[in-house]
């Protein structure tokens, strides 16, 4: 009972001190908050649409004309008219436009003789997305009409619909896009980008929470509240932010699978054990960071700098399967690369528990990391033996 009631006293002072110091909840719930609403706003469309896209048209044909139409009508593009190619190009490169395609003179004259018009593409690949959709959509204007062109031709020939689509289309495609019919960019980003935050956000408040301690010399008034019990104060401090991180990621989840509708086709619930899971082990990172490194500003520094490759590492961007070895057993030390790989699972394939049941024991293994440097902070804490700028 003396210990329950110690952990009540630290939990009733580290309450007190986030009432004090408005940064605590400032980096939890309020950057939650607008993260939430600046990518659910940002990504609402879901696809990008109407991307700028200029044209050259040095032929002014009814087929290059007819090609432009089709182009502007397409969801993707918004065709602008340029002259020239240095026009274009100067577009280009001030971000006016995503990219552009140069329709050569004589294409009309070359497309009905039988010769092989050459169009040429230019993309602006520093913008990643829309350099990328923009050349998707003139490839697939450019298919379209050269099939549209060749139908035209065979239907002169006598020959049949069923020989003409057999000719030009020899090889139907059926394709699937599983977990994410629309290709819609919300629910590609937002899915993990959210709980990559949440991860952030609770690696740099909880080694702030630890590491203030030290930095305003008051870790060993702690220990006092706990009875000289460093498994107390340690207790007695982090289950507030526990508490506090777990809400947060089950509104978040709620908002996503609930009110913005993202596809869920396993259990809500297992969603949440997985974000409990995330939240353990973020907060297991963090005071293994704080315990090797007791100085506020290089925790806080280095927490930053791991937080970051958690994004790039966990794999929904690019395949960590394509990266180097060494790069992919590196991948497995960051918590959201266990997570993504959970809402793949559960999210997507609906495969219970018992899918990725190996990704929780994953994320539990990262508890084992306090213990390595427990004595080292209880150290710090007692002695405040190092620098607190």
């Amino acid at each position: 009972m003396g210990r329950l009631k110690d952990i009540k006293a630290v939990i009733r002072r580290e309450l007190r001190l986030m009432r004090q110091r408005p940064v605590y909840l400032l980096a939890s719930v309020g950057v939650m908050t607008f993260c939430c609403i600046f990518f659910l706003t940002l990504l609402r469309d879901g696809f990008p649409k109407d991307l700028p896209t200029g044209v050259v048209d040095l032929d002014n044909s009814s087929l290059s004309r007819n090609f432009i139409r089709q182009t502007d009508a397409t969801e993707l593009g918004k065709t602008i008219g340029f002259a020239s190619y240095t026009e274009a190009r100067e577009a280009m490169q001030t971000g006016k436009i995503d990219a552009f395609i140069v329709i050569p003179e004589g294409f009309y004259d070359d497309v009905l003789s039988g010769r092989q018009p050459v169009l040429a593409f230019y993309v602006n690949s520093l913008y990643f997305v829309g350099g990328a959709l923009s050349y998707k959509n003139l490839l697939s204007m450019v298919n379209l009409t050269s099939g549209a062109v060749q139908r035209e031709l065979l239907r002169a020939k006598g020959l049949s619909e069923e020989e003409i689509t057999g000719l030009i289309q020899p090889i139907a495609i059926d394709a699937h896009q599983i977990g994410n019919v629309t290709t819609d960019y919300g629910v590609y980003l937002t899915n993990v980008l959210i709980p990559g935050i949440l991860e952030a956000i609770i690696i740099l408040v909880t080694v702030y929470a630890l590491g203030s301690e030290l930095k305003y010399g008051t870790s060993r008034h702690l220990l006092e509240k706990a009875g000289g019990s460093m498994s107390v104060a340690m207790a007695g401090k982090l289950i507030p932010y526990t508490i506090l991180f777990t809400v947060i990621g089950v509104i978040c989840n709620l908002v996503l699978y609930g009110w913005a509708g993202f596809p869920m086709a396993g259990s809500v619930w297992n969603m949440m054990l997985g974000t409990l899971l995330l939240v353990l082990a973020s907060e297991s990172v963090a005071f293994f960071i704080i315990g090797t490194l007791p100085v506020l500003r290089l925790a806080i520094s280095i927490s930053a700098l791991y937080s970051v490759l958690g994004f790039s590492l966990a794999g929904f961007t690019f395949p960590v399967e394509a990266m180097p070895a060494a790069i992919q057993g590196f991948a497995s030390l960051f918590p959201l690369r266990h997570y993504y790989q959970m809402f793949v699972q559960e999210a997507i394939f609906a495969s219970g528990f018992s899918g990725w049941y190996m990704q929780a024991v994953y994320l539990l293994l990262f508890m084992f990391l306090p213990p390595l440097v427990y004595r080292r902070l209880q150290k710090a804490y007692i002695f405040q033996n190092y620098p607190r700028k």
